[in-house]
């Protein structure tokens, strides 16, 4: 079995690559040469059969992810098949398994039968809950450990995973000898970084890269490179050990390329405004124009309640600069696991900021969406503005609560600017 970039670098158009094309309005061959050198990524493990595409990367409109999955403290599967039904809903067009309670390959399995859209998972957290069953700690877990679960993911068709490949021996020492103020905010990055020091060993992952690009290629599994230790606060941005980390994933990249493995790159985190342009052109330059997988980014550290709005902000100005892929942060971000309102909150509040990105970056049909809508509310014709909403059930609730007599909304009633445009200045109204 050879992989998407593999057969697109031999010129083969495969159903994957047209159904993308045909979502992006691009001609395929477009998105056939982004696969062959790397810029682009179509995630789409060969078991996963009911698989609705997408493409992430360079031209193409800015994706969504939204992560759901349960908790040691919250293990309730019905609940996150309704997150998963809420996240396709609202639109996002990939979903992370990121449970870390009860039955994990029941609830990945009972996920992934009802995902149509890209679904990725973090392997290690498995792996750790694996090890402290059997062997009664997380941090005994062991390299074979780690693998049959990357391997079983891979089998049962996730289609991208996280693997913190670049929090290596040297990129904690740099960040013990700089210091921080939250230290390491991933969970993955830091169960690593705790089982190199116990262990007194490099990351499995970095040292046997190969055998990771081996289980990739057979099942045809896009590599998400985790930033294991990206800033978990706006102090940390950029610092020493998130860009050593960054210049180990580079190579990575490179590597994983040679071997036909798609490949994107996940980064911050938490960036001030100021450096988030600086953040995506650095991780663009040395990952060779990689997909850029972004967590936000959150431009300041105090609106807890509010960080899908934090989060937004930060996501469009990245993806302006280069980011391709958002993930989503939702209301409950830092306080509790989200609940399913959270869930559309994040993904709706989410795909805004990569709209308004692909409007300022020229995506082909980004600017036409906002001139329909234009010309719909110039008609003041309400049921086409909700089918051009971003949620059209929210824009029918909001304007049926409260009815103007007219046709204009409650708000501006008789006083309607448009109204009056037409009444006195002769501007027709084109009603429908």
């Amino acid at each position: 079995m050879t992989t998407q970039m593999q057969r697109a670098r031999e010129g083969i158009i495969t159903p994957q690559m047209m159904a993308v094309a045909a979502a992006e309005h691009l001609p395929v061959e477009t998105i056939r040469a982004g696969l062959a050198d790397g810029t682009i990524v179509i995630p789409a493990n060969i078991s996963h059969l009911h698989l609705n595409p997408c493409g992430i990367g360079k031209g193409l409109r800015t994706k969504v992810n939204a992560n759901i999955g349960t908790s040691s403290d919250c293990v309730d599967i019905a609940l996150e098949l309704s997150k998963l039904a809420a996240a396709q809903d609202a639109g996002a067009d990939a979903v992370m398994d990121l449970s870390t309670g009860g039955d994990l390959p029941a609830i990945r399995r009972a996920i992934l039968a009802k995902c149509t859209a890209a679904l990725g998972t973090v392997p290690i957290y498995e792996a750790g809950v694996v090890a402290r069953v059997t062997r009664g700690s997380i941090i005994e877990l062991t390299a074979e450990d780690l693998f049959d679960v990357i391997e079983r993911h891979a089998r049962e068709g996730v289609d991208f995973l996280t693997v913190h490949c670049g929090v290596t021996r040297s990129t904690i020492a740099r960040l013990k000898e700089q210091g921080r103020v939250t230290d390491i905010v991933s969970r993955g990055g830091a169960l690593l970084a705790g089982w190199m020091a116990y262990h007194d060993q490099e990351n499995p992952l970095y040292e046997q890269y190969d055998r990771l690009l081996g289980i990739c290629a057979e099942y045809d599994v896009t590599l998400s490179l985790g930033d294991g230790l990206r800033p978990g606060c706006l102090a940390d941005a950029t610092d020493r050990a998130q860009v050593e980390e960054l210049l180990t994933l580079g190579e990575l990249v490179d590597r994983a390329r040679r071997a036909g493995v798609q490949v994107m790159v996940e980064g911050p985190g938490h960036v001030p405004l100021n450096r988030i342009r600086t953040n995506m052109e650095l991780q663009k330059s040395i990952c060779n124009d990689a997909p850029f997988y972004v967590l936000g980014p959150l431009v300041t550290d105090v609106a807890a309640g509010y960080d899908h709005i934090t989060a937004a902000i930060g996501g469009a100005l990245a993806a302006v600069h280069g980011a391709d892929f958002l993930c989503y942060v939702t209301p409950a971000e830092h306080l509790s696991l989200p609940d399913v309102e959270d869930v559309k909150n994040g993904v709706i509040a989410s795909r805004i900021a990569g709209h308004a990105a692909d409007i300022a970056k020229g995506v082909k049909g980004a600017a036409d969406w906002d001139r329909k809508m234009a010309e719909a509310r110039k008609r003041l014709d309400w049921e086409a503005q909700a089918e051009l909403s971003i949620d059209p059930e929210l824009s029918r609730r909001r304007h049926g609560a409260l009815r103007s007599a007219g046709s204009a909304c409650a708000m501006c009633g008789e006083f309607c600017a448009m109204e009056m445009a037409e009444k006195y200045l002769g501007i027709k109204t084109a009603r429908c």
